[in-house]
């Protein structure tokens, strides 16, 4: 890859943000329609490990025992979709992996930040460990929010992933950043509320959860004020978007030489130059 060009993917990109897109907002659906019909609470609601309702082969016992109470046929199929929801999510943790594979085929290997590298480390791990223990109750809160901001995240790379005639109308990156933020926070504030209110819930995840948020909060501000309440110095011209860059096409600086305002066709100027540079366009 060193002395090779870089790849240039910009249909690939569109396809792999868009069907991103698509994952989280049904991840979304999933789980905030499971949680509402199961009357899932936003205070407090503990795992339910009875019966094994998290396997599928439960559903079927209960449509071959048409005795069964209805009611609670369709508490275990609920309990199994959010399962199911949560299940898809963790999945959506390894799928984003991607994100760095395009970096480095495109050599954008600044985008490689430590931010972007603890982001998906970290979160695969420990939504393996969310699965394997507490596929349910309170964990189906922190999914549903980060599936929200996750489809509006992939909505815009998605979109940058089309080329810089789209880039006047994508002013609104910042605030994807704020976004973010907004939501460590909704996180530490929710589960801070849980230990409140002793939730059967583990505690050593509660509090490993805000120590987590805490970590991305400092991360994603640095970040933040690196990036649009400080003078770009970056060597590339380029920056990140939301802590985790974005994976769209980068355009990268031009040099129009002009000389007594007509473009040189072999690039080369004879007399006195005006060199206008253009900046690089994230996208």
């Amino acid at each position: 890859m060193k002395h090779r060009e870089p790849f240039q993917m910009r249909f690939v990109l569109i396809v792999y943000n868009f069907g991103m897109v698509l994952l989280n907002l049904y991840i979304f659906r999933e789980l905030f329609m499971g949680s509402y019909n199961a009357g899932y609470s936003y205070i407090c609601q503990s795992v339910d490990y009875s019966d094994n309702v998290n396997e599928v082969r439960l559903i079927i016992l209960k449509i071959l025992l048409p005795n069964t109470d209805y009611c609670d046929w369709v508490l275990t199929l609920l309990h199994v979709k959010i399962a199911a929801a949560l299940w898809w999510y963790f999945v959506s943790k390894g799928v984003e992996y991607l994100d760095t594979v395009f970096f480095i085929l495109r050599k954008k290997n600044n985008q490689v930040s430590f931010l972007h590298v603890y982001h998906h480390c970290t979160m695969f791990t420990l939504w393996w460990i969310g699965i394997k223990w507490v596929a349910g109750g309170q964990a189906f809160f922190g999914a549903q929010l980060n599936s929200f901001i996750h489809v509006v995240m992939y909505s815009y790379y998605g979109l940058t992933a089309f080329g810089p005639w789209i880039q006047k109308y994508l002013w609104w990156k910042r605030y994807l950043t704020m976004l973010q933020l907004i939501q460590f926070h909704v996180t530490i504030g929710h589960t801070a509320l849980s230990l409140y209110t002793d939730c059967p819930f583990p505690k050593w995840m509660h509090w490993a959860l805000i120590a987590y948020a805490i970590s991305f909060i400092f991360l994603f501000l640095n970040f933040y004020v690196r990036t649009y309440n400080e003078p770009k110095k970056s060597k590339t011209g380029k920056t990140a978007v939301n802590g985790i860059s974005a994976n769209g096409v980068n355009k990268s600086e031009k040099q129009l030489v002009i000389e007594n305002g007509k473009k040189q066709k072999n690039g080369k100027a004879k007399g006195d130059l005006a060199v206008v540079q253009t900046k690089a366009i994230i996208m």
